[in-house]
């Protein structure tokens, strides 16, 4: 399972915010092959999100997904600062542990 890792700056409420990627972009994450998750925190200066998606390229495509629905929806309200993708090695409401790498 592979993850991305984004952060934002903002401005404006956070929760509000939270609400509008809940309600629009979650939806599209949803339909789209692979996704396992998404999370947002809110660390008072910056959002950080998190998706799980099957493989690479699937939380590559979320690159492109995230952008075009920022873009479209609240551009004037956060700011991308860096998004990372890399192997989840463990998450426990995932079921993905550094065990099951170990075995494979």
């Amino acid at each position: 399972m592979h993850a991305r890792v984004a952060t934002f700056t903002y401005t404006g409420d956070a929760l509000d915010l939270a609400r509008q990627a809940e309600n629009g972009l979650l939806p599209i994450f949803r339909g789209q092959p692979g996704f396992n998750g998404y999370s947002l925190i809110d660390t008072g200066d910056t959002i950080i999100s998190i998706t799980a998606w099957d493989s690479p390229e699937a939380a590559e495509r979320a690159n492109v997904i995230s952008s075009e629905w920022i873009e479209a929806n609240i551009e004037d309200q956060v700011e991308l600062r860096k998004a990372q993708i890399g192997e989840l090695m463990l998450s426990t409401p995932l079921g993905v542990s550094t065990k099951a790498h170990a075995a494979v």
